[in-house]
This record gives structure tokens, C-alpha cells and sequence, in this order.
């Protein structure tokens, strides 16, 4: 399976022609999710305003297109404003912030870019529990509201930033906010069978486990696929910077449940455990962010394993670009149909999103080789 990759090649050219076209439309803005075949833009302080430039990144790194590059460089820019806002600032300054300052930097050894990923990095440590050993997802969203003792899954994408902020600094305080947050997910997120919780409540001041809630998974003992992914890809981040075995182990147990739980197609459904009265919904974006960890994790351990994890993640992504993609439909600006953004709260079901795109992109370009993460 793994050997026969001529595919990817051919999508890779579909995906560079299509961002060279949508690119024109979109500008250096910050498109979401694709309705009635329109990204929608969001403000620069939502969680999603790295990916499109993160995408504008990716595709200039073989392409060289200069206007690409020029788009993805005024994203980062504009992210100046969530900075010196600050109010908006919450625990996904790693994702917005590593596929823009941290990728540029990477790229082109841009000083300013380093300066904001480092002032970033800085930020996103501030937001440490140090009772509770976690990393505080958002703020409230109303006032009176008290999310103070919130962590979710999704927060692992984050902890690259701080592991890169010890590698350019030499400074551990970094990357010790990111073990200690990977801790906590090991104790707290991940069940027995490798099913995982999207958010746990902690008392903010004891840092006590309180409850865990079911966020936007169905219930919360469900198995929402998505926040699944997140652990496949983070877990196998955490050990591809730190080395410790647990990390490895942890990414291996999420992986067996979600390569085991994924339909005859390998695009997975929202969640992995719904009642049959529930629509099960595919959600690509979470088949293209796991393909991209278990690529990872196949690089990561013996030989005589690394085909269990390689084949999955090749098969995701064939069948995203084969039943999923949108290649040639000047109607559509996404890249991959089928995405499930927040199925409880009735948001974005059935549609292109860009994280799903960003991540089937990148899963194409370690296919073709290419082994430089910005994480």
C-alpha cells in the first residue's frame, strides 16, 4: 500500500493549482469553514487563523510563489493586533502562532517573526495552572461566567511552541510547561482503552480533577474523533521532543482505538461512540490532523511497527483526496468536503474547514518527503 504513492504527486499539483486560485479570493484573511462552498472569514483573535496562512506556507515551501508568501506574511501581521489586544488571547496562541511567526522563522529566518513566536510563547506559559499542572483553555465567554479550571485535548497542538521557544532561548522553563501540561493529559484525558475526553474541569485553586464535560464530543463518555486526533498527533509531538517513552506509549494506545474505530473508508465519523438515532456525520478534519501524527508516530518506532501506523495515515489521506476532495470547482473554495466542526452546538456540520484542509496538505507534503514540521 504504502509503496504505491504516485497519487499523491497528482494531488499535490491539484492542491497547489487550487490554492494559486483561491488564494486571489481569500487574500490575508482568516477563513474557517466553508459555507455553501464560501469560506467564511473569521477575525484574526479566532483559533483558526494560523491555518490558511500555515497552508500559504506550506505550498510556497516547494512552490516559491511570491504572492503566496506575501499573503501568509500580512496573516502575520494582521495577528499583531489579537497580541497587543491581549483579552483575546487564549491557549491556541500555539496553533495561530507556529503555522505563522514560528513557520516563517523556520523558512526564512525572518528576526521579527522569532520575536513575536517568542513573545507568544511567552504569553501561552502565563496561562500554566501551577496547582493543577495545565495549561488554561480560553476565557469566559459571558460575563460571571468561571471557565478558570478548563483544559481540553486540543491544547497538545499548542505545546510545540513552548518546546520550540527552549530550543532557540536555551531557556527550560518553557518546555517544562509543556511536559508538565503532557502530564496531565496522561493522567486525566486518556482512558484504559485509548478513547479520550475533550475537556477536563479542574478546581483552579486546589487543582483538583473535578468532572470531565463532553465539550464537542456527543456526551461525556463519548469518543468525539476529533479530540482523538489531537492526541494522536500531540502525543506523538510530545515524544518526538522530549524522547520519554511514556509519551510514545500513550500515542500508540490513541492510535490503535482510532485506527480501530475508523469506517471501511478510514474517514472517521464526529464521534466514535453515538447512539444509532444520531446522524453520524464524517469528519475529515480529524481524519487529515491523525494522518499527519501517525505518519509522525511511524517514524518514531521499530521497524517492525512503523507499517501499522504508516499504512493508516496513507489510507486517510488517499481517501480524502480520492471521496473527499474538491479539486477542480471554481464553486467551492474548500479542499476537502465533509469536515464536522461543532456538531452540539448545531456549527458547521457537513462542510470543508480549513484546519482540514492545513493538515491533509501537510500529511501530502510528509508523503512527498519532506520532514520539516513548523511544530
Amino acid at each position: 500500500m504504502t509503496n504505491n504513492l504516485e497519487w499523491v504527486d497528482e494531488a499535490w499539483q491539484k492542491v497547489q493549482a487550487k490554492i494559486d486560485r483561491t488564494s486571489k479570493k481569500i487574500g490575508a484573511n482568516f477563513p474557517h469553514a466553508s459555507v455553501n462552498g464560501t469560506y467564511q472569514l473569521e477575525e484574526p483573535h479566532w483559533w483558526t487563523a494560523g491555518f490558511w496562512p500555515g497552508l500559504l506556507w506550506l505550498v510556497y515551501r516547494e512552490s516559491k510563489n511570491e504572492s503566496l508568501k506575501q499573503l501568509a506574511e500580512q496573516c502575520e501581521d494582521r495577528l499583531d493586533s489579537v497580541i497587543t489586544d491581549y483579552y483575546r488571547l487564549d491557549h491556541d496562541m500555539g496553533f495561530m502562532w507556529t503555522l505563522t511567526s514560528v513557520a516563517r522563522f523556520k523558512l526564512l529566518g525572518e528576526e521579527d517573526s522569532k520575536r513575536r513566536a517568542l513573545l507568544v510563547a511567552n504569553l501561552l506559559a502565563g496561562r500554566f495552572n501551577t496547582s493543577g499542572n495545565y495549561i488554561r483553555a480560553w476565557n469566559p465567554w459571558q460575563e460571571g461566567e468561571d471557565n478558570s479550571g478548563w483544559a481540553i485535548i486540543d491544547c497538545l497542538m499548542n505545546l510545540p511552541l513552548l518546546f520550540w521557544a527552549t530550543e532557540e532561548t536555551g531557556d527550560p522553563r518553557f518546555s517544562a510547561v509543556a511536559k508538565k501540561h503532557g502530564e496531565t493529559v496522561l493522567k486525566n484525558f486518556i482512558r484504559e482503552d485509548g478513547s479520550v475526553h475533550h475537556i477536563i474541569r479542574f478546581d483552579p485553586v486546589s487543582g483538583e480533577r473535578v468532572e470531565a464535560i463532553g465539550g464537542q464530543g456527543f456526551a461525556p463518555d463519548s469518543a468525539w474523533s476529533r479530540g482523538a486526533s489531537w492526541a494522536v498527533y500531540g502525543l506523538t509531538l510530545l515524544f518526538h521532543h522530549t524522547k520519554e517513552d511514556k509519551y510514545l506509549q500513550a500515542a500508540k494506545n490513541v492510535s490503535h482505538f482510532f485506527i480501530a474505530n475508523l469506517p471501511e473508508d478510514y474517514v472517521p465519523h464526529w464521534d466514535f461512540r453515538l447512539p444509532e438515532e444520531v446522524t453520524k456525520y464524517r469528519d475529515s478534519s480529524a481524519g487529515a490532523i491523525a494522518s499527519c501524527g501517525l505518519l509522525l508516530l511511524a517514524e518514531h518506532v521499530p521497524a517492525t511497527e512503523e507499517k501499522i501506523y504508516k499504512d493508516a495515515g496513507v489510507k486517510i489521506l488517499k481517501s480524502l483526496y480520492k471521496n473527499y476532495g474538491d479539486w477542480e470547482n471554481p464553486e467551492q473554495d474548500g479542499l476537502i468536503l465533509h469536515g464536522t466542526s461543532h456538531y452540539p452546538e448545531g456549527k458547521n456540520i457537513d462542510v470543508p474547514l480549513i484546519y482540514g484542509d492545513y493538515y491533509f496538505v501537510e500529511g501530502l507534503a510528509i508523503l512527498k518527503g519532506d520532514r520539516k514540521l513548523f511544530w
